[in-house]
């Protein structure tokens, strides 16, 4: 069994930080991408930002220069530091991994989501 505890949403003023942590823990052989999507309320879910296993990451246009992803490979968590919040970053943001099992396979799997909301 693989979990995703996806941790660190909140309320935030527009200006404000908030750092996202997502700690991924079970059977895993190794962890290839790792990912944050989010989803605002009518909207599609879109990538905020991602992180290769070599550390290669991309971003969203919307979020250059304000949002940064990394990777503990140690603790199998990623986090997304996100700084400078406007009200339209305001979503539920989901933690995104694929992953090889022990026994063989790649599988992605999707965190339970955490909730950012930025008032102005």
């Amino acid at each position: 069994q693989v979990q995703l505890v996806e941790s660190g949403g909140g309320l935030v003023q527009a200006g404000g930080s908030l750092r996202l942590s997502c700690a991924v823990s079970g059977n895993i052989f190794s962890i290839n991408g790792m990912g944050w999507y989010r989803q605002a309320p009518g909207k599609q879910r879109e990538l905020v930002a991602a992180v290769t296993s070599s550390g290669s990451t991309n971003y969203a246009d919307s979020v250059k220069g304000r949002f940064t992803i990394s990777r503990d490979n140690a603790k199998n968590t990623v986090y997304l530091q996100m700084n400078s919040l406007k009200p339209e970053d305001t979503a539920v943001y989901y933690c995104n991994v694929d992953f090889k099992r022990y026994s063989g396979g790649v599988y992605i799997y999707w965190g339970q989501g955490t909730q950012v909301t930025v008032s102005s």
